[in-house]
């Protein structure tokens, strides 16, 4: 997949302020061809779906790692389905709840919740690349 011309929107969202991982994320999808708006940490949702829908984005990154990622991200496809971005791709990673939980649970969760993929802290730059142009080439 030819990431030239395509639009990804990067953040942490809510009322999080970790953004050293969704910075390198930003800088690494940036460098391997991809235009990228980052929104940085503290971001409301719908300032994710406001920036998709004003750059015909193709994807939206989240990044949460205070542990309230489930909180601030139900409704959030739905959202995006209203705001017509049913089409988006959805990525979330980090800590996403607080304490220790079974990560697959913690998967299953945000994938009811509407995500295309689930990363657990640490993921590896290079996978979240690999899964993003594999999804973007069968859309």
């Amino acid at each position: 997949m030819d990431a030239e011309n395509l639009t990804v929107i990067t953040g942490t969202v809510g009322q999080d302020s970790h953004t050293i991982g969704v910075s390198l994320l930003s800088r690494f999808l940036k460098e391997n061809g991809f235009n990228v708006v980052e929104l940085r940490g503290l971001t409301p949702p719908e300032d994710f779906i406001s920036a998709a829908r004003e750059t015909d984005a193709a994807a939206i990154l989240v990044s949460s790692l205070y542990g309230m990622g489930e909180m601030d991200l139900a409704g959030f496809k739905d959202k995006c389905t209203e705001a017509g971005l049913g089409n988006v791709l959805l990525y979330v990673g980090g800590y996403l709840k607080i304490g220790r939980h079974d990560w697959k649970e913690d998967e299953a969760v945000f994938k009811k919740l509407g995500f295309d993929r689930v990363y657990p802290p640490g993921v590896e730059l290079d996978e979240v690349l690999k899964d993003l142009r594999s999804d973007l080439g069968k859309r």
